[in-house]
């Protein structure tokens, strides 16, 4: 028996509970569906996540955001070594229903809007009881009820129904290291929102912002048709009109131009990449553009450590707790084999300068490259018949 085991500090492999009553960090972890008994009531947002991806701003950070965390592999590591471990079917397939891919990308989405994502175990190994399968469960969904103080979670309910603090039907929870951006950004959403509802109105009823008036006798319909006409046909052609002294022209209303619709949209959507901690470039918000030059795998450096970092350290370090990986492993998203991998001469003449000072062998070379070891699938001149 470990040191460890013996005073108590750490389960037995054997033993494995779940996590239980995490701290409320603030009242942005809640997110929507968290009730309090210490003042009996919900928390909630300005704008719920449906209305916050009509807006394609919004929208656009958070497929930057959730697709390209989903998109890259989860990879089981020894602490200690740094070596790669053959990974458990969960982190391969957390849910046997979908692709891996799918479930990050919501549990993302949860900890982008909400600061905290759920998934509910399924299934649980025998041996030692930990996860061996989840499902990932919308927000909405989810209720929490805290102690008197609002400071630690007492239980959690799905759909009123209260769940199991372990075992199968339990939840794992996240806690994002960012509030939610519906917490926090709930009102700059709304006022994007109303914006888009602004200019849909003005494109759907035109109003006339120029009025011809007859300050003389008033004229036939048939030739008020034919001045209108007129007027609109020689604006269309030429810059300059004529008038008669019995006419003159008034200005009525806004242009759409002039009540600025494009020009608040852009910077709205300015606000939402600073809000969505996103680089403003990336959804085509930045007005003043001051970038230098870089090449693809510095931007893509850059928006890894200040755009998607905080979510995927909340994830690794959630599912490298020891009530779901044994300890002393670790799970890593594998960035530098996908996401950040360099470009082939790069890695090429990296491989070259460390086989030269005898800092990797050959086949560690190859098996980096994704390649087969040496000797086999090669050819051979056997013919099968």
């Amino acid at each position: 028996m470990g040191l460890l085991q013996t005073l108590g500090l750490r389960p037995k492999d054997t033993d494995v509970t779940a996590q239980l009553n995490p701290a409320v960090m603030n009242t942005g972890y809640s997110g929507f569906g968290m009730y309090s008994t210490a003042n009996d009531s919900y928390y909630g947002s300005a704008v719920d996540r449906n209305m916050a991806l009509t807006v394609p701003s919004v929208l656009r950070c958070r497929n930057l955001i959730c697709g390209v965390i989903a998109s890259v592999d989860l990879e089981l590591y020894k602490k200690s070594t740094g070596k790669k471990m053959e990974s458990p079917l969960w982190l391969e397939q957390p849910d046997p229903r979908q692709p891996r891919s799918v479930t990050i990308a919501y549990l993302v989405d949860s900890l982008l809007f909400y600061g905290v994502g759920y998934l509910r175990v399924t299934s649980l190994y025998f041996s030692d009881n930990r996860p061996a399968s989840f499902e990932w469960v919308a927000n909405t969904r989810v209720s929490v009820t805290t102690n008197s103080n609002g400071t630690e979670v007492a239980y959690y309910s799905i759909q009123g129904e209260r769940v199991p603090e372990s075992g199968i039907g339990s939840l794992v929870t996240f806690q994002s290291l960012l509030p939610g951006v519906l917490n926090c950004g709930g009102k700059t959403i709304q006022s994007a929102i109303d914006v888009q509802k602004a200019a849909a109105v003005a494109a759907a009823t035109p109003m006339a912002t120029t009025v011809l008036k007859n300050n003389g006798a008033d004229l036939p319909e048939a030739q008020v048709q034919g001045l209108l006409a007129s007027w609109k046909a020689a604006r269309q052609s030429r810059s300059t009109a004529y008038l008669t002294s019995t006419l003159s022209v008034e200005n009525l209303g806004f242009s759409p131009r002039d009540m600025l619709y494009t020009e608040a949209s852009q910077y709205l959507a300015t606000e939402i990449a600073r809000l969505m901690n996103t680089p403003a470039y990336y959804i085509s918000a930045d007005m003043n553009n001051s970038m230098t030059y870089q090449n693809i795998l510095d931007g893509r450096k850059e928006f890894v450590a200040y755009s998607l970092q905080p979510y995927i350290s909340a994830i690794e370090n959630r599912l490298s707790m020891d009530d779901i990986t044994a300890h002393g492993n670790v799970v890593k998203f594998a960035l530098d084999e996908t996401f950040l991998r360099a470009d082939t001469m790069a890695r090429l003449l990296a491989i070259e300068k460390m086989l030269a000072l005898d800092l990797i062998t050959v086949e560690q070379a190859r098996a980096d490259e994704q390649l087969t070891p040496m000797g086999v699938g090669e050819k051979t001149n056997d013919i099968n018949i």
